[in-house]
């Protein structure tokens, strides 16, 4: 029984060592990590930005920043460490060792005279009858008496002296450090027991096994749903223009699951009413459109006006019972175009080419949602040959002030980019009357959009040229600067609720055929992680072609300083096609900012491969060869291309020969800033 209590006595001792093993090193780590941050502001400081309140560190925030499931289960977990800790340290003091000795307040190794006159000093002040306290009756006879008797019998005196037992040797024995109502197997605590045993062991493992399953079955790594993934594939369409990708966006299983209440459709009428102009409703026919769109699943009406309201920015029309269903959609967007931009790049051809045309609507409509600009603003019109929707992200623009800078000669971004700053500033403040903080909001905003530039090369390595069927090796350096001097950082979105990475996506495509040869994601917030992509693409590379260990080191520094100052490496391979010309052009598209994408031309001619295995390869300097059936091919797909809106893109098709004609590229090399994607690139080429 003695032995069971001491055993069940250590139990907290058990649970406080179980638990200090992991906390306290996940403690440490997470408190490192925390220190090590880098607390460089990388997001917009102009006056929309501050007013919005997304960045803003109130003590609220701070504390809801903090306040996260993780967080407060590590510090619930301290708090019973400290409880676990108080309570051993008290329990110490009561366990009370059987001390022969020292009950009787006596050192070791005095002789029996000495040990009978203690025991009739302690008799006098706790025997019963001097003492009537039950305390001092009990501490009398547990503890006294038995002192005395374990050192008056010469065997006990031995044995306790020798053994530290009055008993003698005492064989080895194990105890489980657990409650005494468990270590009682009799009665109803075995049943107690067996319970926490079938609990433990088997239930709590067999539940969170059931949860991992199911979510994984449910979901993908990204935390986008299985049944999302195959909407978006079923639905893609190699000609599916910008304005249609809203229909397929909106089809994911994640909105699907969003409820819709009987209190919904009051204000989802009202909604409608303010966002008509903006769902490509047939004029004509208006009756009947509106009924047809009201017949579509409430869910999806109901997700594709809450997108437009955020387009149009109409967010007084949202209720209080929409508002927290308006955020969970656009707080689920950019993770669903980011699936529905990798099914347009899935290779769906016979060569495993992506299509070109879904691609750009994706990223085109990221943009708007992200900043807030309808999709109609993108149309051309006589004062913007690209459409107003770059000047609509910018601090206190509007449609009005576009129109009154319109005629001062400002026809497009690029324009008023372009300009000095006093001139810029003399245009805004007298034509559109800006005040001098709202001009200096425009010069933030101005200051943070990203100037890309793209350094191209296709090849085969270890030989001259490319071949058909040859793997080409496609390496470009994307290089961000801005005028402020960041790198990576969070674009101007005031209208966005969330905070939001700019991610840029990187394509080589034939626009001409539609078909995207090569793709890759690029990032400019992780530094260290393209540190390390690129190191070791680049050794691979210099080993593969045989190059010297210094020359691989020497090349390996350069990259890492490339890195260091806003370049990332984007690598990747293709298996060249038949012989012919082809007019390949590589994108640079901004998920976040409209009018910073760029794209860089390049013309190869792929020879045929011939039986010696000489290998030649020419940039064509005339331009790719056109075939009639491309052509055919082409005007079918404008024919299906949406006439109600045009992307920013929907000339490079037209436009190809012309460009393509102005100037050759060296070996299939492309050195070049760049062309803007809003009608620049033509100047440039």
């Amino acid at each position: 029984m003695a032995a069971s209590e001491e055993t069940s006595a250590l139990f907290p001792i058990f649970i406080l060592t179980i638990m200090a093993l992991p906390l306290v090193p996940y403690t440490i780590t997470k408190l490192c990590h925390a220190f090590t941050q880098k607390t460089k502001s990388i997001h917009c400081h102009c006056g929309q930005c501050a007013r919005s309140g997304k960045y803003r560190r109130s003590i609220f925030q701070r504390i809801s920043n903090f306040s996260t499931f993780g967080n407060l289960t590590l510090m619930l977990l301290w708090v019973v460490m400290v409880i676990l800790v108080y309570y051993i340290k008290n329990m110490s003091g009561e366990i009370q060792v059987f001390e022969p000795f020292s009950i009787l307040g006596l050192e070791p190794g005095v002789s029996d005279s000495e040990i009978k006159k203690a025991y009739r000093r302690l008799s006098i002040q706790y025997h019963p009858d001097k003492n009537p306290d039950p305390a001092a009756h009990t501490y009398f006879i547990e503890f006294i008496s038995k002192a005395y008797q374990a050192l008056t019998d010469p065997i006990s005196r031995e044995n306790f002296e020798k053994y530290g037992h009055p008993d003698g040797r005492q064989g080895f024995q194990m105890g489980i450090a657990l409650p005494q109502f468990l270590l009682n197997i009799d009665g109803t605590s075995g049943g107690i027991l067996l319970l926490w045993i079938v609990g433990v062991c088997i239930l709590m493992p067999l539940v969170a096994a059931v949860i991992y399953l199911s979510r994984s079955a449910k979901y993908t790594g990204n935390y986008v749903m299985h049944q999302t993934l195959s909407a978006y594939y079923y639905f893609m369409k190699p000609s599916l223009a910008p304005s249609k990708v809203m229909e397929v966006f909106i089809k994911a299983a994640e909105y699907m699951e969003i409820p819709v209440r009987r209190t919904d459709n009051e204000p989802l009428q009202k909604l409608f009413l303010s966002v008509r102009s903006e769902l490509n409703l047939d004029l004509k026919n208006i009756k009947q459109e509106q009924a047809k769109f009201w017949k579509q699943h409430p869910a999806l009406v109901k997700t594709e006006l809450l997108i437009q309201a955020q387009l149009t920015r109409e967010y007084g029309e949202i209720s209080p019972s929409l508002l927290v269903d308006f955020r969970r959609v656009l707080e689920l967007a950019p993770r669903l175009l980011e699936e529905l931009m990798k099914m347009a790049l899935l290779p769906r051809t016979a060569q495993g080419h992506g299509w070109l045309r879904p691609a750009i609507g994706v990223i085109e409509l990221s943009q708007c949602i992200i900043q807030a600009v309808p999709l109609s603003a993108r149309k051309s019109t006589g004062g913007c040959s690209e459409g107003i929707a770059p000047f609509l992200q910018l601090p206190h623009f509007s449609e009005a002030v576009v129109k009154k800078i319109s005629r001062k000669k400002v026809r497009s971004f690029q324009d008023l980019q372009e300009m000095s700053l006093s001139d810029r500033a003399d245009l805004l403040s007298q034509i559109a009357g800006f005040s001098s903080s709202e001009l200096q909001d425009v010069e933030t905003v101005l200051d943070m959009m990203p100037s890309i530039t793209v350094e191209l090369t296709c090849e085969t390595e270890g030989e001259e040229g490319i071949q058909e069927g040859d793997i080409v090796t496609v390496q470009a350096w994307v290089t961000l600067k801005r005028a402020n001097g960041l790198i990576g950082a969070l674009p101007h979105a005031p209208h966005y609720p969330f905070n939001k990475e700019e991610n840029f996506w990187f394509l080589l495509a034939d626009p001409t055929s539609n078909n995207v040869w090569f793709s890759q994601k690029v990032s400019f917030i992780e530094e260290a992680a393209a540190i390390s992509a690129a190191s070791k693409a680049i050794q691979e590379t210099m080993e593969g072609s045989g190059a010297s260990v210094k020359d691989t080191h020497k090349a390996v520094r350069e990259a890492v300083e490339k890195v260091k100052s806003g370049s990332r490496l984007v690598m990747g391979k293709f298996q060249a096609p038949v012989e012919g010309n082809y007019g390949l052009t590589s994108f640079c598209l901004c998920d976040s900012w409209i009018g910073c994408d760029r794209r860089t031309n390049l013309k190869l001619k792929i020879l045929k491969r011939t039986r010696a295995g000489t290998r030649g390869a020419i940039v064509s300097e005339e331009g790719p060869s056109v075939e009639d059936g491309a052509d055919e091919e082409e005007e079918n797909d404008e024919e299906e291309y949406d006439e109600d809106y045009e992307s920013e893109y929907s000339e490079d098709e037209e436009d190809e020969k012309d460009v393509k004609k102005k100037g050759p590229a060296a070996n299939g090399t492309v050195h070049k800033n760049g062309s803007s994607l809003e009608g620049s690139g033509s100047d440039e080429e």
